[in-house]
């Protein structure tokens, strides 16, 4: 019997491998775009950065140092140049799928970061592997640009698994909803009409802003941002201000907001400071035709009739007057119940006869 040659006896004392085995191995080599394996075999393994992850450029010597032992899936015994190619990223995807398995039995709320973004919902990777979240479920409300999300750690839970299909769905959505009930619980319990409470602008509309009060939002509608008239709510509050409101009605799971506090209410101290006779000064706010609504105080107009504009015949009060212009003008009629208060500029000059004779219509 011949004796066998070193190279012989090395190579019988390697073991063999085959493609789709499981090798582990000791990292000798790290360059940016791949590691180099002893797996103690006759070639080395080498696993590209294409076979590390799927994140994208990675730098590879960040993430592996010499002397680490790895895992790798083996996928060519020989690429072509007497090395053995390996991935990691396959052999932590088949782990990462049971994970993700296991995951969707229990209904167990993962966290990973959004790494792609996509015209109909984002992606996350779990141990390499990829879970799916269609724009309906990324949030509870409709989100217009999913931009926002990349890079951003998120919570989801698995709600379908087919690795066969290769579709693994996740829901960010049902946490958010789930969350929101709790908080609204827990508000509701605490909360009472009257009471004054922080919040944030979370919206603004053409009708009115959604005040985030802590999980739960409570509309401010236009008609209570303020005593004085609000024409654009949108001119008036951005996305994510501060504000002082209090809680006006609440009606089931409905909140309304007002800022209208009581104490600063334009109307107190009304009756001394519009008594009739007074003199005062405001600005046309709008017109019609048989008069011209002046406001005196943010929340205060009063009308100027068109037959007390001047002492000379007056058709209509466009003719002499102009939205935002100010005038002076008496008092002649106040009605506290009612909030109307008549005003004259023909008094400052007429005769007090012609004055008593002024008119106190409050038609709009």
């Amino acid at each position: 019997m011949s004796e066998m040659s070193f190279e012989q006896m090395l190579e019988e004392s390697l073991k063999t491998i085959r493609n789709g085995e499981v090798v582990e191995g000791t990292v000798i080599d790290v360059k940016p775009d791949e590691i180099i394996l002893n797996i103690g075999y006759k070639s080395d393994g080498i696993i590209t950065r294409n076979e590390y992850t799927n994140e994208p450029n990675v730098d590879l010597t960040t993430v592996v140092n010499v002397g680490d032992t790895l895992e790798a899936k083996v996928i060519k015994v020989n690429d072509g140049e007497g090395q053995v190619s390996l991935s990691y990223k396959r052999l932590a995807a088949e782990k990462g799928s049971k994970r993700l398995e296991e995951a969707f039995e229990n209904q167990e709320i993962l966290k990973a970061k959004v790494s792609q973004v996509l015209a109909g919902g984002v992606c996350v990777i779990v141990d390499e592997t990829r879970v799916f979240i269609p724009a309906s479920l990324v949030s509870d409300t409709y989100e217009k640009d999913l931009s926002k999300f990349k890079d951003q750690e998120i919570e989801f839970v698995i709600t379908e698994f087919d690795p066969r299909k290769r579709r693994i769905i996740g829901n960010r959505k049902t946490l958010l909803v789930a969350k929101k009930a709790e908080l609204q619980k827990e508000l509701f319990a605490k909360i009472k009409v009257g009471d004054v409470i922080e919040g944030t602008v979370k919206n603004v509309t053409d009708f009115g802003a959604f005040i985030d009060l802590g999980g739960v939002d409570g509309l401010l509608h236009i008609s209570e941002m303020s005593w004085g008239r609000v024409e654009n709510p949108k001119k008036v509050f951005t996305v994510g201000q501060q504000v002082r409101v209090f809680i006006k009605n609440i009606t089931d799971t409905k909140i309304a907001l007002s800022m209208k506090f009581e104490d600063e209410n334009p109307w107190n101290g009304a009756a001394e400071k519009y008594a009739v006779g007074n003199v005062v000064k405001g600005k046309v706010a709008r017109m019609t035709d048989f008069g011209a609504f002046v406001e005196l105080a943010p929340g205060v107009d009063a009308l100027l009739h068109v037959s007390q504009i001047s002492q000379e015949h007056v058709e209509k009060p466009s003719d002499v007057l102009k939205i935002g212009q100010e005038v002076e003008a008496k008092i002649v009629d106040f009605n506290e119940e009612d909030k109307k208060i008549s005003l004259s500029i023909k008094a400052l000059t007429a005769p007090v006869e012609d004055a008593e004779e002024s008119t106190s219509e409050t038609e709009e």
